[in-house]
């Protein structure tokens, strides 16, 4: 093994390669991230991790012995991966990001999870979270506290997969897990210059997640690169018993999303230009004028642009589309554990063991009705209507895609809940089903990242996945943040 390996920026593709060249070991590169999380994580205040995995050396050693027995590396062999802490994982904590699940050790690994580790990833730890997965704006837990941004530290990464994000930004991990109702994972990705796959509902699985809005949640990967958060997804996508709604993914999945990485993927692309959000007088100038260039470089690429690209209806068909199923979800998840420490919101709530911020909506919650009556996104009027009508001017303008802005504005200071935050990715993925991409778009105010919004049609993935990785590979513009180098 080769001394001083350099792990900033690595890719799947890179250690694997090295890997093959002795290197590196899958035991030398769990040690070094679980040596920057040592001496970073804590000391700079990201304050990203929850929970550390005291087996993750000895499974690095146990995938060298199999490697060196075989000669045959898995499909992300050695890979030391951060999981949010709110998909189960049997022999680690699973909180929620909240203390009243300290201690919570699942029966079983959650769908994906157990898909990855097969795969042959190494679980270095649980990441921290927005308490509940309460909060798209900040990462505050009361297990874990306040996370902050790797681009600027007075800053957030958003929510509520902060946590996970933050550590990937910072290369104290490879790859990424992180969960997405309204904007958990697209959001955190996009504030800290990552890319994030919310892929279409039914893809992959929902099983073994602590639920927000289960007919809303999303599990996926958050990488530094396109091809990276794509081998994630060739592994965690597809039909699960556990989840009747994955039964919609039967037919298609591709044999591997890896075939659609084309560096010239936005040739002859027709992307349409929701300027919805960007149009708003609260976006920040200097958002529309990244998300402009942007346009540009597509165009540059061979992409074909529809501006505007308009939703008639849009604020009638979004508005009260949320359904809080919360109450419901919670309580069988809750049910699915062998000694759960409390058994429904109202007793969580009554315990007190929660973040102050969080106090209203915990209390809104445990008064909430336990049977809200809504069904899912493809039995559900009101989001049959969205999707409907989505799909129907998509399909007027022959778009293969459109794009906006993740977000509007800037991170907010840590603290700030009152400047504008430009959350632009609530409406669309979450309540249609759509797939959502996120990529970095560029960077405001000098060197606070912003994304690049791409929504396809149902399982579009492939699609999607030739035009991020052409915009990626046209523009790169994922920088690693300073101090973290």
């Amino acid at each position: 093994m080769t001394p001083g390996f350099d792990i900033i920026e690595l890719t799947i593709g890179q250690f694997h390669e090295a890997l093959m060249r002795d290197e590196i070991t899958c035991k030398g590169l769990v040690e070094i991230y679980l040596g920057r999380i040592e001496h970073l994580d804590q000391s700079t205040g990201l304050n990203s991790m929850v929970v550390l995995n005291p087996r993750a050396v000895k499974r690095a050693n146990e995938l060298d012995e199999e490697f060196r027995e075989t000669g045959k590396l898995r499909p992300l062999h050695g890979v030391p991966a951060i999981i949010k802490d709110n998909y189960d994982t049997k022999d680690l904590q699973t909180a929620a990001g909240s203390i009243a699940l300290r201690n919570n050790l699942p029966p079983d690994d959650a769908y994906q999870v157990k898909k990855l580790r097969e795969a042959g990833i190494v679980v270095l730890g649980k990441s921290n979270m927005a308490e509940w997965a309460f909060s798209p704006y900040q990462t505050v837990s009361s297990i874990a506290g306040t996370t902050r941004n790797p681009y600027d530290l007075k800053r957030v990464p958003a929510g509520s997969s902060g946590g996970t994000a933050t550590a990937i930004a910072a290369n104290l991990g490879l790859i990424g897990l992180g969960t997405d109702t309204g904007n958990s994972i697209r959001g955190p990705s996009s504030h800290c210059c990552l890319v994030g796959i919310r892929s279409t509902m039914g893809l992959t699985s929902r099983d073994g997640i602590v639920p927000l809005y289960l007919r809303n949640d999303v599990g996926g990967p958050i990488c530094r690169t396109v091809e990276d958060a794509v081998r994630v997804l060739d592994i965690i996508a597809g039909y699960d018993p556990s989840d009747p709604i994955t039964k919609r993914s039967r037919g298609k999945k591709p044999d591997s999303y890896l075939t659609y990485l084309d560096s010239n993927g936005l040739k002859n692309k027709r992307i349409g230009v929701f300027r919805y959000y960007t149009d708003k007088q609260s976006t920040d100038p200097e958002i529309k004028k990244i998300f402009n260039t942007a346009l540009r470089d597509m165009e540059k690429n061979d992409a074909i642009l529809v501006d505007p690209f308009t939703i008639p209806d849009f604020d009638e068909l979004t508005e009260d589309i949320w359904c809080n199923t919360f109450k419901r979800d919670l309580k069988k998840y809750l049910k699915s554990l062998d000694n759960p420490p409390f058994k429904s919101v109202e007793a969580i709530y009554e315990s007190g063991l929660y973040s102050d911020y969080i106090e209203g909506r915990l209390k809104r919650m445990a008064e909430s009705d336990p049977d809200p009556g809504c069904g899912d996104l493809f039995t559900e009027p009101k989001n049959i209507r969205l999707r409907k009508k989505i799909m129907d001017k998509m399909n007027e303008y022959e778009l293969d895609a459109f794009v906006y802005p993740t977000w509007s504005n800037p991170p907010r200071l840590i603290g700030d809940m009152e400047s504008p935050a430009g959350d632009n990715s609530q409406k669309i993925p979450p309540h249609t089903g759509l797939p959502g991409f996120t990529v970095p778009m560029g960077y405001s105010h000098r060197d606070l990242p912003a994304g690049l919004q791409i929504v396809g049609k149902l399982f579009s993935e492939p699609t999607l996945i030739e035009m991020a990785y052409g915009y990626e590979q046209a523009t790169l513009h994922r920088k690693t943040p300073k101090g973290f180098n």
